[in-house]
């Protein structure tokens, strides 16, 4: 596989505009002394991106092979990747340029060599010697389809059938074509009237490679004599083949048909099959045949010294097993074992003791590869167990729906996550070794941990150790469990949301240091888990509702008799006068009939068994309004230092006292501005102008609805001014009005709201969505006239962390930092309790602050450098265990326990200066604080937008890191924002790969390339250079078993396997040159000469000055080997000279 590591040195040569550089360097000039005294160690020359591994299931298998010697494996793709698999940890992807289907593998075994057939009729040769493998050769057939590929073991001579019934072969050393040709017609002759259709297998007789046993799909078989050109004997069928398998001895061969049938032939009987045999056919009585069945579409046969041969085969199930699961059926003497499969079966291999045809098989174990899973059956062992599948092939075990990366983990979290993580293993495997261990680890040159999350459609999530580009599932965590589930779709609450997997994990918030997990699902629910290693039963679910929606502002006139026309966005009456009322929890429906108060997934009831690791500390889940379902959650926090929970959607934000249980904050987005509103909006109902919404990354859903209640915060006080009799008759009258018009539109807008949350599904049910039509066709301009974007502004990110708040601020306080979908940057001040017992007796209080910044586009990321240009983690609370009941000790100490706030510098420099850096899709800016300058700018993109930046450490410093739609990964140092790398990595193709992609810390990255499949790269030039080191090696010198021995009377009396010369039949000399026109050679990149058309441009230039000084070393090295060649020949010479002298120096002419 080519190495992707093109490098950009973007300093002075950016592809930002003349104009922003300039304002950007005025800024900083301005900015005074203070900033520029921060050094940045960052230069582009750190950076450099390539591809380091892919882990998971091989998506869309189609072909399957093994080394039986070096004991590798290789999974072919219909998308024309090549997965490799040795030992556990040792793993390779390789790729096919032209993308089309493998159709057929074959390794020469031991070699170190791998042929891939291809659908679009190439034929490529792999050196696997090199830790990339890349391929040698390729030959282009274009006159015929290949359809069939055998190699004989230590043959270099590959025979290749093709769709018109025809044999050639190629000379996988050069890989060109013999002039020898097997043709169709001279293969059957007359035997049959009309032609035999393609080639579907080709086989040497194990004792005889001079005879080849061809296989045509329409039912002939036919034993060809190589050195006669002409056929020994035709075996016709009336039923189509689909596989050929020999008996070691050769005397004997099995054919598995289209009617579900296996005929064995004794080869010098040609006129009847010796035996028929229906596996799963019903015997009739009368003697008459077994109904037909399904085609058997693979057969093994495999032969033992010690009992009955195995015959193996997939397929041939009767055709009244309708729902039947795919089997694999293992016939064994008399015994026949029906194995079932959870997916469809691709291919199957039997792994046997010897690698030579002509000797007892002794096979051990069957690897199955099916659709979406790979399988070793142990043959050995009654039962035919299964072995435990070492390789990372389960992340699709339920599809995707959000992952995130986490490098430079503390140590102490991956044994952790293991321990609790090994109760969950499945018990019944195989216990013997994987036996699929070729291959050698690379060195582990990085030393940090690294975790992957991924959440997925059924309301799991793993947490996987990637340490050292490798994978290793930790734990898996069922967040389903805490809900009732309904028993089948008639049963479904109609509150569901989505009609499929209500479950799905849409964001997930992790603070590795204290553990804390915190996930948003599809149902718009929120679940809080916390660490724990001891195993719990929770009697009573903890759990809060929250009614975030919002409604109109409409003002009644006095005597009732009248409404006044609805307010537009233009009038400026104030947002925050709205009345908070409370609706007891208990009701679901209003008055009218629409459902109302009820969550969309039902909690369960009874006490909860929690094991060891993530268990349940809160649910909290938004409730219907009036019928107006809850919308999706767009962006989530945790924190524990504080204790508290933050979440968002397009109607607004909530925040939670998880320690409490308490609702702090429950208001509509509008009302965050207070009467700062820079579009002087008013809280309105959208459902008069609601238009079905593309549903973005963050603008998931339909449109702005305002809260016509919310749950009473404690410290929201019961004595409001407004909270008058006359205010509620008023409240009362509107919702009689308002029921009509609700009445008229729930029909419309259930249909949108259908439609909308069809685009904004997480799961794989709309897998491949072209960019054109997908949810990013909305349109992407900051521009804020649109009534209709006005009213759909959502939360998009969100921020806790330690600073100053307002412009006079002379110490930083803790404050949670608001980005919402418009590029407004809103900042709410936290009063937090002592800790200790004062922190869950006392109310958390919560204000905005008024502070208001402005980005273009949707704030994605918010970051805090402090003076020294360090990044400033969010506070937490160390990990402890909670459910162990602490001495007194422990309890002073927690009393005395301040929130950690991993900070390199002293409190005393936190308070004279810090720095936010906000990333939003079109642009970075970096705020001086307190005093709110914007001291450094970047227009990131003026044409696409960023899917995801992240605020990242790298080689000791940090950097913004982002994304876009586009397909470029960029980088920028800060504070100053300069740009150090800019590299078009891939388009985007669908909402997986935007859903999915995150950076990590030290160069790090990934994302999901096919749903069954993590794609890492790196963004580190030094990661970059040590990748060669830390790759496994595939090939590793092992010695060829022994042939088995022939014995005494074979070789005496004949009868042994006879050996073929096939350079005598084969070569140019015995069978002339193949036509030119039949076949193309292509010489494949893996050789210097490949490299050569790869330079270009000024990077070429410099890659071709090397290869000049490589191809220069590379001759004198030839050179060198050659003369020390000669000199070893010589030597030997004249050693063997003296030998021959000393030995007959005193013989006589007679002894010699």
């Amino acid at each position: 596989m080519r190495k992707f590591n093109i490098r950009k040195v973007l300093d002075g040569l950016t592809a930002v505009s003349a104009a922003a550089s300039a304002s950007s360097a005025a800024q900083q000039q301005q900015a005074g002394n203070r900033e520029t005294e921060i050094q940045e160690t960052l230069q582009s020359e750190h950076f450099q991106l390539c591809k380091t591994v892919r882990h998971g299931f091989p998506y869309q298998p189609s072909a399957l092979a093994f080394d039986p010697v070096q004991k590798i494996l290789a999974i072919g793709t219909q998308t024309g990747a090549l997965r490799l698999f040795g030992r556990p940890g040792v793993e390779c992807y390789c790729q096919h340029d032209s993308g089309a289907a493998v159709i057929q593998l074959q390794f020469l075994i031991n070699e170190g060599a791998l042929v891939s057939a291809l659908a679009d009729d190439t034929l490529h040769l792999w050196n696997l010697r090199q830790k990339r493998p890349a391929i040698l050769h390729s030959l282009k057939f274009n006159r015929e389809r290949i359809t069939f590929c055998h190699l004989p073991f230590q043959s270099k001579w590959l025979y290749v059938g093709t769709e018109r019934g025809n044999i050639h072969i190629v000379n996988v050393e050069s890989f060109t074509l013999s002039g020898y040709v097997i043709m169709w017609n001279k293969a059957i002759e007359l035997s049959s009237k009309s032609h035999p259709g393609p080639i579907v297998h080709i086989s040497d007789n194990p004792m005889d490679e001079g005879k080849l046993l061809i296989g045509f799909e329409s039912g002939t078989v036919v034993l060809w004599d190589l050195k006669s050109k002409k056929a020994d004997y035709r075996y016709t069928h009336d039923e189509a083949i689909h596989s050929v398998a020999w008996h070691h001895e050769g005397k004997q061969f099995i054919c598995s048909h289209s009617d579900g049938t296996l005929t064995i032939w004794n080869v010098k009987s040609p006129t009847k099959p010796f035996q028929t045999i229906t596996p799963h056919g019903k015997q009739l009585k009368d003697g008459k045949k077994p109904e037909p069945c399904k085609p058997i579409l693979k057969v093994e046969y495999k032969t033992t010294r010690a009992g009955e041969p195995f015959v193996i085969l997939s397929g041939g199930l009767s055709y009244d097993t309708v729902g039947r699961r795919p089997c694999l059926t293992v016939m064994h003497g008399k015994s026949t074992a029906v194995l079932e499969m959870d997916y469809s079966i691709v291919d199957f291999l039997t792994l046997c003791e010897t690698p030579y045809p002509n000797d007892f098989q002794e096979p051990y174990a069957v690897v199955v590869l099916l659709e979406k899973d790979l399988v070793v059956i142990d043959l050995a062992q009654n039962g035919y167990p299964i072995f435990e599948n070492p390789y990372p092939l389960t992340i699709h075990e339920s599809p995707v729906t959000c992952c995130e990366y986490f490098a430079d983990c503390p140590v102490d979290l991956i044994p952790a996550l293991y321990s609790v993580g090994a109760r969950q293993k499945r018990q019944g495997y195989s216990k013997k070794e994987w036996p699929i261990s070729g291959g050698n680890w690379g060195l582990v040159t990085q030393s940090y941990p690294e975790i992957i999350i991924t959440g997925h459609a059924d309301g799991s999530i793993k947490f996987w150790d990637a340490s050292a580009i490798t994978l290793q599932v930790l734990y898996k965590l069922k967040t389903a469990k805490v809900f009732e589930k309904s028993r089948n779709k008639d049963d479904r609450p109609s509150t569901d949301i989505v009609d499929e997997d209500p479950y799905a994990i849409q964001i997930i918030s992790w603070c590795p240091e204290s553990r804390m997990l915190c996930i948003a699902g599809v149902s718009a629910h929120v679940i809080i888990y916390r660490f724990s290693k001891q195993e719990v039963t929770t009697e009573v679910i903890p759990m809060l509702e929250v009614r975030l929606l919002y409604e109109i502002n409409d003002v009644e006139s006095p005597d009732g008799e009248q409404v006044p026309p609805l307010p537009t966005p233009g009038t400026g009456s104030n947002p925050q006068s709205i009345v908070p009322q409370s609706h007891p929890s208990t009701s679901s429906s209003s008055s009218d009939g629409l459902r109302d108060n009820v969550p969309c997934l039902k909690v369960k009831n009874s006490p909860l068994k929690q094991s060891p690791g993530y268990q349940i500390e809160l649910v909290i889940q938004l409730v219907w309004v009036s019928g107006e379902p809850p919308q999706q959650i767009t962006s989530l926090a945790v924190n524990s230092a504080y204790g508290l929970v933050v979440f968002g959607n397009c109607n607004g934000i909530a925040m939670v006292d998880y320690l409490q249980k308490t609702v702090l904050l429950n208001l509509g987005t509008i009302e965050l501005y207070g009467s700062n509103d820079p579009y002087r909006r008013e809280p309105r109902s959208p459902r008069k102008t609601r238009q079905p919404s593309g549903a973005g990354l963050c603008d998931i859903n339909e449109g702005t609805v305002v809260p016509e209640d919310r749950c009473k915060s404690p410290t929201s006080g019961s004595g409001s001014p407004n909270d008058s009799d006359d205010d509620q008759k008023m409240n009362n009258f509107i919702e009689k009005v308002k029921t009509k018009s609700r009445i008229f539109s729930k029909m419309v807008a259930n249909d949108i709201a259908k439609m909308s949350r069809k685009l904004s599904l997480p799961t794989e049910l709309k897998p491949d969505l072209d960019v054109k039509d997908n949810s990013f066709s909305r349109s992407r301009s900051s521009s804020v006239t649109s009534i209709d974007k006005e009213s759909r502004e959502a939360i998009s990110a969100l921020h806790f962390c330690e600073t100053f708040t307002r412009k006079a601020d002379t110490s930083p306080s803790p404050c949670l930092w608001v980005g919402t979908t418009l590029g407004t940057v809103l900042v709410i001040v936290l009063n937090l309790p002592p800790g200790g017992e004062q922190r869950l007796l006392q109310p958390v209080i919560v204000s905005p602050s008024g502070t208001i910044l402005r980005l273009k586009g949707a704030i994605l990321r918010m970051a805090f450098l402090d003076i020294t240009g360090s990044l400033v983690p969010p506070a937490h609370e160390p990990w402890r265990e909670h459910n162990v009941p602490e001495d007194k000790d422990e309890k002073d100490k927690s009393k005395k326990r301040r929130p950690v706030s991993v900070s390199p510098s002293s409190s005393q420099e936190i308070s004279e200066n810090q720095y936010a850096v906000i990333c939003s899709e079109k642009q970075a800016k970096v705020i001086s604080l307190p005093s709110q300058n914007c001291i450094y700018k970047q227009n990131i993109t003026e044409t696409s937008f960023v899917l995801r930046g992240d605020i990242v450490s790298l080689s000791n410093s940090i950097c913004l890191a982002c994304f876009c739609a586009n397909g470029h990964i960029m980088t920028f140092s800060l504070p100053s924002l300069r740009p150090l790398l800019d590299v078009y990595y891939l388009p985007l193709t669908n909402m997986r790969i935007a859903r999915t992609f995150c950076f990590t810390n030290n160069g790090q990255a990934l994302y999901l390339v096919s749903p069954t499949e993590i794609q890492r790269l790196t963004y580190s030039q030094e990661t970059c250079e040590n990748l060669q080191e830390m790759l496994g090696e595939l090939f590793t010198p092992v010695e060829t078993p022994e042939a088995p021995n022939r014995g005494f009377f074979k070789g005496l009396f004949g009868g042994g396997a006879q050996s073929l010369d096939r350079e005598e039949l084969f070569g140019e000399s015995a069978s002339g040159k193949a036509s030119r026109s039949l076949a193309q050679h292509i010489p494949g990149p893996g050789g210097i000469e490949g490299v050569k058309g790869a330079a270009s441009g000024v990077v070429g230039e410099l890659a071709r000055a090397r290869l000049a000084l490589d191809e220069r070393g590379q001759k004198l090295g030839e050179l060198e080997e050659k003369t020390a060649a000669m000199l070893y020949s010589a030597d030997s010479f004249s050693k063997h000279a003296h030998e021959m002298m000393l030995k007959y120096k005193d013989k006589k002419w007679y002894q010699f």
